[in-house]
C-alpha cells in the first residue's frame, strides 16, 4: 500500500514518514521533498469571479488529490504491474459530508482507475476562494471544451441551438491555443475558464504515465463552474454537457487482453452515474448531460448542426492518444486516431489534419507496445463473423435491456466505421 498526504502547506508535518508522499495543495512550500498540486488555482478562481460553495470546492480539492496520487504512484511497482492500493489522506474545508460518502467515493475511483483506494478526510483544507469582483456570466449551461473533435462538435451544436455555455477547459500540452480559438469562434471567449492542475513531483520525476484518474479534475472544474453559476443565477441546477461519442465512452476492450492501460473509463455510463450520485449527495447543483452517448464519432460529424464551421475547424482538433509523444502530431494509428479518421470518412468531410505520422495503416505496425491496428481489425472481424453480442458479452450487465440494445448498436456501428477505414488501407 502506498500512502499519499495532501493538505495546505502549513499542514505538512515537519516529521515526514519515508513511506508517504506529501503534496502541498494550492501553494508552493519550498520544501525539496514535498510535491505540489493546484498551485495558482485559488488566484485563478478569484480572477474568474467565481463564488463556489464549500461542497464544490472540496470536491475539486479531492479530485486534485486523487490525480496527484494517481500520478505519483507507479503501476510497475505493484504486484501485478498494474493494480495499486493507494491510501489517500486529504484535508478538506468541510470533510464531514465526504466522510459519510467514503465507501461510495472509493468505489467510483475503483471503477475509474482500476485501483483499490482507501480514503481519509481530515479538517484543515483551504476555504472556498472569495472573489472581490463576483461575475454573473451570461450563460445557461456548462460544456467541457478539451480541444478534441467531440468537444468541438458539442460546442457547435450548443451554439447552433442558441445555448450559451460556460466553456471549461483542462489545459493540455498542444491544446490550449485551440481551446481559446474555439471558445472565441463561438462567441464564448468571455465565458471560457481554462485551468491547469499543475502537478509537480519532488524529487523531480516523470511519474505514472497512465493517469486514469485525470478526468475527475476536468469534471471537478465543471462542477465548480456550474455550482458558482447556479449560486449567481439562483438556478436549482446547471447542466454540464460532456461531448463524447458512445463508442469511446463505452470503450469495450477490443480483445480479451486489452484491459488495464488500454481500457479507460473516463465517460463510461457507470462512472457518470456514480459521479452524478456523488454530486447530488454533496449538494452540488450540476446535472451531467451526455448528448452523444448513442452516437458514433462519424454520426456526430455527419449530424453536426453547423457543418460549414465544422469543416473549417475539424482538422485543428486533437484526438491522438500519443499526441505529445509524437511532437504534437497525430500518430494516425492509435485507437483514437483511427476512430477520428473513420469519422471523417463516415461524414464525407475532408480530413484536413496537418499530418499523421503513420498515414498508411497497413504499414503502421509498431516496433514495440500495443498493436492497435491489429486489435481493431480483430474486433471488426469478430463482430462481422459472430455478431455484436458475442463481442460485447458481459460488458453491459450494468444497464437495463433497452439501454443494452442502444449500447450494442453504437458499438456495432462504430466498428463498421472502423472497418471501412481499415479496408480503405487494405488492412482487411
Amino acid at each position: 500500500m502506498t500512502k499519499i498526504f495532501c493538505a495546505p502547506k502549513d499542514q505538512i508535518p515537519e516529521a515526514r514518514h519515508a513511506d508517504t508522499t506529501y503534496f502541498s495543495m494550492y501553494a508552493h512550500d519550498g520544501l525539496p521533498d514535498v510535491s505540489t498540486v493546484g498551485t495558482s488555482l485559488i488566484d485563478e478562481v478569484k480572477k474568474a469571479g467565481l463564488v463556489p460553495s464549500a461542497a464544490s470546492w472540496d470536491f475539486l480539492t479531492l479530485a486534485l488529490a486523487v490525480n496527484a496520487a494517481d500520478h505519483a504512484v507507479e503501476r510497475s511497482l505493484s504486484a501485478d504491474g498494474w493494480t495499486r492500493t493507494i491510501e489517500l489522506e486529504v484535508a478538506l474545508y468541510e470533510p464531514a459530508p465526504f466522510g459519510r460518502l467514503t465507501i461510495e467515493i472509493e468505489q467510483a475511483l475503483r471503477f475509474l482507475t482500476g485501483d483499490f483506494w482507501r480514503l481519509r478526510f481530515v479538517e484543515g483544507g483551504y476555504p472556498p476562494p472569495i472573489s472581490k469582483h463576483p461575475v454573473a456570466y451570461d450563460a445557461d449551461c456548462v460544456s467541457l471544451l478539451s480541444g478534441g473533435l467531440d468537444s468541438l462538435i458539442g460546442a457547435l451544436d450548443l451554439t447552433a441551438q442558441r445555448r450559451r455555455p460556460i466553456f471549461v477547459s483542462h489545459i493540455a500540452k498542444g491544446d490550449s491555443e485551440t481551446q481559446v480559438l474555439y471558445a472565441k469562434t463561438f462567441g464564448g471567449g468571455e465565458r471560457h475558464l481554462q485551468w491547469n492542475q499543475n502537478i509537480w513531483l519532488k524529487p523531480q520525476r516523470e511519474g505514472e504515465g497512465s493517469t486514469r484518474g485525470r478526468s475527475i479534475v476536468f469534471f471537478a472544474f465543471a462542477a465548480l463552474a456550474a455550482d458558482s453559476h447556479a449560486r449567481a443565477s439562483e438556478a436549482s441546477s446547471v447542466e454540464v454537457f460532456v461531448p463524447e461519442n458512445g463508442l469511446i465512452s463505452l470503450n469495450v476492450p477490443l480483445t480479451v487482453g486489452r484491459v488495464g492501460s488500454l481500457s479507460t473509463k473516463t465517460t463510461h455510463p457507470v462512472f457518470m452515474q456514480r459521479l452524478q450520485t456523488l454530486w447530488a449527495s454533496l449538494g452540488i447543483p450540476a446535472t451531467l448531460r451526455l448528448p452523444y452517448a448513442a452516437k458514433t464519432k462519424g454520426e456526430m460529424m455527419a449530424d453536426c448542426l453547423d457543418p460549414d464551421r465544422l469543416k473549417g475547424l475539424a482538422g485543428m482538433s486533437t484526438s491522438c492518444g500519443r499526441f505529445s509523444v509524437y511532437g504534437l502530431r497525430h500518430c494516425g494509428r492509435c485507437v483514437p486516431c483511427m476512430v477520428r479518421r473513420s469519422a471523417f470518412l463516415r461524414s464525407r468531410i475532408s480530413d484536413t489534419t496537418a499530418v499523421y505520422v503513420y498515414p498508411d495503416l497497413k504499414a503502421a505496425q509498431p516496433d514495440k507496445g500495443a498493436n492497435d491496428v491489429a486489435a481493431v481489425a480483430t474486433a471488426v472481424v469478430k463482430v462481422e463473423d459472430e455478431g455484436v453480442r458475442a463481442f460485447t458479452a458481459g460488458q453491459f450487465v450494468f444497464a437495463e435491456s433497452s439501454h443494452r440494445a442502444v449500447f450494442e448498436g453504437v458499438v456495432e456501428r462504430g466498428l463498421q466505421e472502423l472497418g471501412v477505414l481499415l479496408r480503405s488501407h487494405h488492412v482487411l
